[in-house]
């Protein structure tokens, strides 16, 4: 394993890539506002060619995310498509048809299900659950919802988690997603389904949508992932078998405050499989 540098452009990282899968929250903005460079970087990867498939472990479909990015200014043009963990979610929901649903997430989340006219029920009804996020991610963890997944174990309820992110930037502070809940439930011995990063099937997605574009199927090594989590982006696109470049700024940014360069030792204690690079910000 060799160290890992810096690199300042994406411009020096994609001779040879046709396509890039980019995360957004963490990326593209912070849940509050845009970087501009970031979106500029994207914008120009496309105008030479490229395609450009934004993945997001949002719990929403795509088209709410991206009324939510042209609110912060991002244009349409910025990337070719998008491909969320609220669609897959989505899907799982159309397949069941019938059953009793208990929705454990904030209102905003409510698009999740939109259109398709699932029977909501509370968790003693319930046959299965789908979580999108905390009721109040504001002030409360994952310990708070610690009673009520022990009475969904008790039931057997399959929990669908649709945002496997653990945390997630909002400004200047980390909050809680539907991902530490999931998790708490999987260590209480509940059985959960994870839609997102970092498994497969949004990636086979993002890829479905590539080829379109271009017309024709991509091989994996003319794909660059971009994220800012280890547990989730870096992981997924090695699962993947696609290089990842890493962008320090989002949710590890601590842990790389004042590092210009990694030894293999500390590339290894970080990341495990390391990116083809890190970078602080994007930008082309």
């Amino acid at each position: 394993m060799t160290a890992l540098t810096f690199v300042e452009k994406l411009r020096d990282l994609v001779d040879g890539v046709d396509v890039v899968l980019s995360d957004i929250w963490g990326v593209v903005h912070n849940g509050l506002e845009a970087f501009p460079e970031a979106c500029e970087a994207l914008h120009t990867f496309r105008a030479r060619g490229g395609a450009v498939i934004l993945i997001t472990n949002a719990p929403r479909p795509a088209d709410s995310v991206q009324r939510q990015l042209r609110k912060m200014g991002i244009a349409d043009e910025t990337y070719d498509a998008i491909v969320s963990s609220g669609d897959l979610t989505r899907h799982f929901v159309a397949g069941h048809p019938g059953k009793k649903m208990f929705w454990l997430g904030p209102e905003r989340d409510n698009s999740i299900y939109r259109g398709l006219d699932p029977v909501l029920a509370p968790l003693e009804q319930a046959d299965y659950i789908v979580c999108t996020g905390l009721f109040d991610d504001e002030t409360e963890s994952a310990e708070d919802y610690r009673g009520m997944m022990l009475k969904a174990r008790e039931r057997k309820l399959t929990l669908i988690c649709a945002n496997p992110d653990i945390v997630v930037e909002r400004g200047d502070r980390l909050i809680y997603c539907a991902g530490a809940i999931a998790e708490l439930y999987r260590e209480l011995g509940g059985e959960v389904i994870f839609y997102g990063k970092p498994h497969r099937p949004i990636y086979e997605r993002a890829m479905e949508l590539a080829a379109e574009r271009h017309s024709h199927p991509i091989e994996l090594n003319r794909v660059l992932a971009i994220g800012d989590s280890v547990r989730t982006d870096l992981a997924g696109a090695h699962g993947f078998g696609i290089d990842c470049l890493f962008v320090t700024r989002g949710i590890h940014s601590e842990e790389f405050e004042g590092i210009d360069q990694l030894d293999p030792a500390s590339v290894k204690e970080l990341f495990g499989h390391p990116p083809k690079a890190l970078t602080r910000e994007l930008r082309w």
